[in-house]
């Protein structure tokens, strides 16, 4: 694997990838950051050496370079999820490329279904901590020391220092954001009544199918990251009602813009 990272950085690089501070991953329905900052480049994950290829409508698959107040930045136009037959290891094989490309920070997003029903649609809910139930773990196999340890410690797996910096600028725009524990799940199905209710007995706040495995990875190279959720659904197993994907990606692109505006200033201040 260090041979085809190396291979995928030295062709980033080349193609103007240099001297990032930010990575951003861009979940379902969430694009709006791109129409308010500058776009450099943009190029399809299929022309990247090694790179997996998004098989989703609602995932662009395109690697982005930008600027946000004179910082280069570079985001991720779709991410990748077991449920498309991608293995745990190609999905955050980009996470571990931005790190080599330089990054110092990392921001994620993901729409996601709300356990807790003190949570409506459309509320912004940063990722405090994470429960995973995926089958899959990155980290399985022979471990590369160059990258990091082989027991990895996930005490604190989402920076505490950059979500009270979010919750300040959020305060700020008179956003309301709010913390929960995020339940990664394989999908990609949604869940029955008594899964919800299962999710919610283990302390789960939210369940999607993205995200954890990524930040797995970030905590293993020493990469600082953050993840926010964009609730599109309620789960709650006494009154379900049933939820198309049209409408997940309609309330995620009604708080894209709230989320973009929140991320740009974090960008600039960090």
């Amino acid at each position: 694997m260090i041979q085809q990272l190396e291979e995928s950085v030295a062709f980033l690089k080349k193609n103007g990838f240099v001297n990032l501070e930010t990575g951003v991953v861009l979940g379902t329905g969430l694009g709006k950051l791109l129409e308010k900052i500058e776009v450099v480049k943009s190029i399809s994950y299929k022309d990247i050496p090694n790179f997996p290829v998004a098989t989703m409508e609602y995932h662009a698959g395109n690697l982005i370079l930008a600027k946000v107040q004179g910082k280069n930045i570079v985001a991720m136009q779709g991410r990748f999820h077991l449920y498309e037959g991608y293995s745990a290891k190609e999905i955050t094989f980009p996470i571990r490329v931005l790190k080599m490309l330089g990054i110092n920070q990392l921001l994620l997003s993901n729409a996601a279904g709300g356990v807790n029903l003190d949570f409506d649609k459309g509320d912004l809910v940063m990722i405090d901590d994470h429960i995973n139930l995926q089958p899959e773990n990155p980290l399985i196999g022979a471990n590369a020391e160059s990258l990091g340890p082989r027991f990895l410690d996930m005490s604190e797996p989402y920076s505490q220092k950059i979500m009270s910096h979010l919750e300040e600028i959020a305060q700020r725009h008179h956003t309301k954001i709010q913390r929960g524990v995020y339940a990664s799940v394989t999908g990609p199905n949604l869940e029955t009544r008594a899964e919800y209710r299962y999710l919610g007995i283990i302390g789960a706040d939210m369940v999607g199918m993205s995200t954890v495995l990524e930040v797995i990875v970030a905590n293993h190279m020493s990469l600082p990251c953050i993840a926010v959720s964009v609730i599109t659904d309620e789960c709650d197993p006494n009154n379900l009602k049933p939820v198309d994907i049209s409408e997940i990606i309609e309330v995620a692109g009604q708080a894209d813009d709230k989320l973009s505006n929140l991320f740009i200033d974090l960008i600039a201040e960090l």
